[in-house]
C-alpha cells in the first residue's frame, strides 16, 4: 500500500503537468488566434477605408465628367455662335464697303451744296463760314479720320448753317460801302430775315440788300430799333419786341423799310 502511494503521486504530478502544458498550448493558440483576428480586422478596416476613398474619388471623377460635358456643350454652342458672328461680320464688312462707296460721293456733294449755300446767302459771318468749309475740304483727304467722323462734322456744319436762319447774333467785321470803301462795323443778324450793320461809333447804319447784293444806308429814324436789337443780342436788356429792316423788302423798295413786329426768343450764344 505504501508502494502504491508514491506511484499515484507521480501519476497525478504527470497528469497535472500534462494539463498545464495543454492549457499553455490552448492559451498560445488563443493568443495566436486573437493576433490573427486583429490583423484580419485591421486589413478589413483598411480595405473598407480604401473602398470608401475610391468611391469618393469615383464620385468626384463622375462629377468632373458631368462638368466637362456641360463645358464641352457650352464651348460647342460658342463655336457655333462665333461662326455665325464671323459670317455676320463678313456681311457687315461687305455692306460697309458698299455703303462707303455711296457715302463718300454723298459727302462731296454735301460740301458742294454747303459751298453754294454760303455763296448765295447773306454775308453772315462770311469769313468764318468759308474757313469752316475749307477745313472740311482738307478733312476729306485725311486718312486718320473715319468716314463716320467726317460725315458727322459735315452734318454739324449744316446744323450751324441752319442756326444762322433761326437765331439772333452779333459780331464784328468789315463791310464795303461807298465805292468799295471797307470799314469796321458791328453786325447783327436775325436769322436770314434781317442783316444790319452799325458803325463802331454808333452814328451810321446799313442794311443788306439781297437784289443789289450790297449794303444800303438806313435812315436815322431806325437807329433806336437797331440799337435795341444790339442790346438784346448782347444780353444787356431782356428779350422783347423789335422792328428791323428786312432785306427782301429792301430789295423791292430800294429803300430802308421796317418789318412787322418780331418776337425775339432765340439769341445766339457768343
Amino acid at each position: 500500500m505504501k508502494a502504491i502511494k508514491p506511484s499515484l503521486v507521480i501519476l497525478m504530478l504527470c497528469m497535472a503537468s500534462s494539463a498545464t502544458a495543454n492549457i499553455d498550448a490552448a492559451r498560445a493558440i488563443e493568443s495566436n488566434t486573437n493576433t490573427a483576428s486583429t490583423k484580419s480586422q485591421t486589413k478589413v478596416d483598411q480595405s473598407a477605408e480604401a473602398a470608401l476613398t475610391m468611391k469618393a474619388e469615383i464620385e468626384q471623377l463622375e462629377e468632373e465628367v458631368k462638368n466637362l460635358t456641360v463645358y464641352r456643350d457650352h464651348l460647342s454652342r460658342l463655336v457655333v455662335n462665333q461662326n455665325e458672328e464671323v459670317t455676320s461680320i463678313n456681311q457687315q464688312i461687305q455692306g460697309i464697303k458698299e455703303t462707303r462707296q455711296g457715302v463718300v460721293p454723298l459727302m462731296y456733294k454735301m460740301l458742294d451744296g454747303l459751298k453754294q449755300i454760303i455763296i448765295d446767302d447773306k454775308p453772315i459771318r462770311h469769313e468764318q463760314r468759308l474757313a469752316r468749309l475749307n477745313k472740311l475740304d482738307v478733312m476729306m483727304s485725311q486718312a486718320d479720320i473715319s468716314d463716320a467722323e467726317k460725315y458727322r462734322r459735315i452734318l454739324e456744319a449744316y446744323q450751324i448753317e441752319m442756326d444762322y436762319g433761326t437765331k439772333l447774333g452779333v459780331y464784328q467785321g468789315q463791310i464795303t460801302v461807298d465805292a468799295d470803301t471797307s470799314i469796321e462795323v458791328d453786325l447783327l443778324y436775325l436769322g436770314r430775315i434781317s442783316l444790319v450793320a452799325r458803325s463802331l461809333d454808333a452814328t451810321r447804319y446799313w442794311a443788306w440788300n439781297d437784289i443789289d447784293n450790297g449794303w444800303q444806308s438806313v435812315d436815322s429814324n431806325q437807329s433806336s430799333n437797331i440799337d435795341k436789337a444790339f442790346s438784346i443780342a448782347h444780353k444787356q436788356v431782356a428779350p422783347s419786341l423789335i422792328i428791323l429792316p428786312i432785306s427782301a423788302q429792301l430789295a423791292v423798295e430800294q429803300q430802308p423799310v421796317t418789318s412787322n413786329v418780331i418776337t425775339l426768343t432765340n439769341v445766339e450764344q457768343q
